[in-house]
């Protein structure tokens, strides 16, 4: 649908509009009493999102994120999905599935009674590469701002066998410093580190940064907090529907062969903590079921 049918047809004065990037790639600009966010219709991708009365967006975006046709922006939420990181069996699939840079459509747009602006966008079994999904299979992203932000991943099993699946919400959150900031809630939970030889420890308190850290918490329900001092702020994250907890900085190595952090220190602004079921906590949806990952974030002094 062009900008001119979704503004037609979804559009909500004051709350939701669309327009199109530079690029070409169409956009949705939602705003309510809570702030403001955005979304890039490739990927069902919020890149942006700002609480009304804080300084410095939540998200982050890398200064070299390219919204370009087929490219998953380096930033925001990517929804990784059908699978988390590499392809089990294809090594020429994408990591982090496809989801993150297919075409989704906006199925609705309202305001709801608290006040919260939602958009729900889908993905539908035709617009998903068969060769890399040969399942019959829906996907929905709500997404709705208010005082909070919160984002719900719904994946239907419409076939008639069952499947495996991995999913993440990517979260990047900006920070001051990855070096001045702590994440919450995670002690005493198991978790592979994946930073050389992979191993799974145990977490002893909270969690702070002076190194590459690339971890996944398993069977890890419970809600978690960053604590980031220089931005005075704590942003909270809590989750339904997931159980694994990843936590992600490239630091300056990695973030150098990467390419597109941001030179020449973005890696030090940005912190990873993702809601997933990945790992030991991949999911088997049987014929007929369907599954919700949802998060909802929300930010207070500190």
């Amino acid at each position: 649908m062009s900008e001119a049918g979704l503004n037609h047809e979804f559009g909500i004065p004051g709350a939701v509009r669309f327009e199109q990037s530079p690029e070409g790639l169409l956009l949705a600009r939602i705003s309510s009493d809570g702030g403001t966010a955005d979304i890039c219709l490739q990927g069902a991708h919020v890149f942006s999102w700002n609480v009304k009365g804080l300084l410095e967006p939540v998200l982050w975006l890398s200064r070299e994120a390219k919204f370009q046709a087929g490219k998953s922006l380096r930033g925001g939420i990517p929804v990784c999905w059908p699978w988390f990181g590499p392809h089990a069996e294809g090594g020429s699939f994408p990591a982090h599935g496809f989801a993150r840079t297919a075409t989704w459509d906006v199925a609705a747009s309202d305001v709801d009674g608290s006040g919260a602006v939602c958009l729900t966008l889908t993905l539908e079994p035709e617009s998903m590469p068969e060769a890399m999904w040969p399942h019959a299979t829906t996907l929905e992203l709500k997404v709705s701002l208010g005082a909070t932000l919160k984002l719900e991943l719904s994946t239907r099993n419409i076939g008639s066998q069952a499947f495996v699946l991995g999913e993440a919400l990517h979260t990047y959150f900006n920070i001051s410093d990855i070096g001045n900031v702590a994440v919450h809630g995670l002690h005493g939970v198991e978790y592979w580190d994946t930073v050389g030889t992979v191993e799974k420890k145990v977490q002893a308190g909270a969690i702070d940064f002076s190194a590459e850290t690339d971890r996944v918490y398993i069977h890890s329900p419970q809600a978690c907090s960053i604590d980031d001092p220089g931005f005075a702020r704590r942003i909270h994250i809590h989750k339904q529907g997931s159980l694994s907890t990843v936590v992600w900085n490239p630091w300056v190595a990695k973030a150098e062969r990467m390419g597109d952090l941001g030179k020449p220190d973005g890696w030090r602004q940005m912190l990873c903590v993702e809601s997933a079921n990945a790992w030991d906590n991949k999911l088997t949806l049987a014929p007929g079921e369907r599954h919700t990952l949802s998060v909802e974030y929300r930010v207070e002094p500190l």
